[in-house]
């Protein structure tokens, strides 16, 4: 093996999609993955705590992304407007991996632990804008609302996104799923 070579979190990540993609989640181990990307155990600990870790090692940076867009919103927005400009924020961020995300998923559909784990980190991100919908001074309930419905609506959108032979981009289905939640509640 290299001493060093460049992207190996990238190549991390393709080589366990595919392992996990030909062998199944729990079939797979670090080992395997580390040999496939043509690095070590030891690299592929320096990048993730587990295997999990590579299908959600950029949960941080995606509810960073939310966070830092809905402190971005105008003060006047109200609070779906203002979730709505962090949705457009996290879309933007998964815009050019589709067939990558494409890849994630199906992976973690396959996964009862993956599932809840991809819940988790909704869940997450959904606490998080409830804070920022706080700090911009939105009381409970509307700030709990709000910020649940980002991910419901989150969650629909990433959905058709990935759906085989779409090609809109995923903020464009967003603000789409945003309307209809607005014309739902209407």
């Amino acid at each position: 093996m290299t001493r060093w070579e460049p992207n190996a979190r990238g190549r991390l990540e393709h080589a366990a999609l595919d392992l996990f993609g030909e062998r199944g989640f729990e079939q797979t181990t670090v080992e395997d993955i580390a040999t496939r990307a043509g690095l070590t155990k030891r690299t592929f600990f320096r990048h993730y705590a587990d295997k999990r870790e590579v299908l959600f090692g950029a949960g941080a940076e995606f509810q960073q992304v939310f966070v830092d867009s809905l402190a971005g919103a105008p003060q006047s927005a109200t609070p779906l407007e203002a979730v709505a400009i962090s949705l457009q924020a996290g879309g933007e961020m998964l815009e050019g991996r589709r067939q990558f995300a494409r890849r994630r998923q199906r992976v973690i559909a396959a996964n009862a632990e993956l599932r809840e784990r991809e819940l988790v980190k909704l869940a997450s991100v959904a606490a998080a804008l409830t804070e920022g919908l706080h700090a911009r001074g939105v009381a409970e309930p509307a700030a709990s609302l709000a910020a649940e419905t980002a991910m419901a609506v989150f969650r629909v959108a990433f959905e058709r996104w990935l759906a085989e032979g779409e090609t809109r981009s995923l903020p464009e289905i967003a603000r789409e799923s945003v309307d209809a939640l607005r014309a739902v509640a209407a």
